[in-house]
């Protein structure tokens, strides 16, 4: 499966969801788009041990702050005018 395909296959799934379970006053929607970083199979146990801590990371870095990073780190280009909202 394609990393698009797959990307679209949670957005539709979580759509639903979250409309069914009328988690929001209107209704849910996702923005375009969508960022992915792939790490080969040797990173696992650094991606298992990110994922661990990621809520405790999130109190010290905003998610913002961490994928900006990110994209700074890879020597990614990008807008800020195509750069997701973050409700932080």
């Amino acid at each position: 499966m394609s990393i698009s395909d797959f990307i679209k296959e949670i957005k539709v799934e979580c759509t639903e969801f979250i409309n069914e379970k009328k988690w929001m006053r209107k209704k849910f929607a996702w923005q375009e788009g969508y960022g992915v970083f792939s790490y080969s199979h040797s990173h696992l146990d650094n991606v298992i041990r990110y994922i661990n801590n990621q809520e405790r990371k999130h109190q010290r870095k905003t998610f913002r702050a961490e994928y900006l990073e990110m994209l700074d780190k890879f020597g990614i280009l990008f807008e800020d005018k195509y750069v997701f909202d973050f409700f932080e």
